[in-house]
């Protein structure tokens, strides 16, 4: 499934620190991203076999946090600034299926979450595979495509996402890339979450959750939008 969207990280100081993952889990990957954020990538021993958690650092820290299944559905996700959190609801109309995707080249969703306050929303839309392969970092990544329109529960249009992706067959998820992304308001905004660095166990900033790219890049843009204001 696609990654989730995630609020831009604002300047602030942040100290140097070490992500440890919760008693039963173990952390397998970091990966340093654009736009400023670097995820810690986990499993853990009482999740569902396949499962795959994520934690997102922005410079001001923990931004979100994630849980994936086997085929890459949204299972849990949530803002530890704001409290929200979201679960996929069983039912659906078409759950995403990365099995789906690797085998045709295409894998189309229409599925519904549920927030703790209650609020429903449907999110539709699809991935492409495009035939592109990179290597980043010495890692091997095909590029894909997609849509995405997330709704409220009256069918109103909350926020709609275009763009490219990354996925990884061997890691057997998505990654950020570059896309447009538009909410109700009219506002609309283009992001580069595409992955810099892989760092594994054992090599030099293994679990940091200090961002290492873009980040002088949007506190100018920041103070921009503030003088904008003044």
């Amino acid at each position: 499934m696609l990654a989730v969207l995630v609020p831009a990280a604002l300047p602030g100081a942040a100290p140097a620190a070490t992500f440890t993952p919760p008693a039963g889990c173990r952390l397998e990957v970091t990966v340093q991203n654009r736009s400023c954020s670097v995820s810690q990538y986990y499993r853990c021993d009482s999740d569902a076999e396949g499962d795959q958690r994520s934690a997102i650092f922005g410079r001001d820290g923990l931004m979100h946090l994630s849980r994936i299944d086997a085929e890459t559905r949204w299972m849990e996700s949530s803002n530890p600034n704001t409290g929200l959190t979201d679960w996929l609801v069983d039912e659906a109309e078409d759950h995403a299926s990365f099995r789906t995707l690797l085998e045709t080249g295409r894998d189309d969703f229409d599925f519904w979450t549920e927030s703790n306050t209650g609020e429903r929303l449907h999110h539709k839309g699809f991935d492409i595979l495009t035939g592109e392969k990179v290597t980043i970092d010495g890692i091997e990544l095909e590029k894909t495509e997609f849509e995405l329109v997330t709704t409220d529960s009256a069918g109103e249009v909350l926020i709609t996402r275009k763009g490219q992706q990354f996925i990884s067959r061997a890691f057997g998820r998505f990654y950020g890339g570059i896309e447009t992304q538009g909410d109700w308001t009219g506002q609309r905004r283009e992001t580069n979450d595409s992955p810099v660095r892989f760092i594994f166990p054992g090599q030099p900033g293994f679990g940091s959750t200090t961002p290492q790219f873009d980040c002088e890049q949007l506190m100018t843009q920041h103070l921009q939008n503030e003088r904008a204001q003044l």
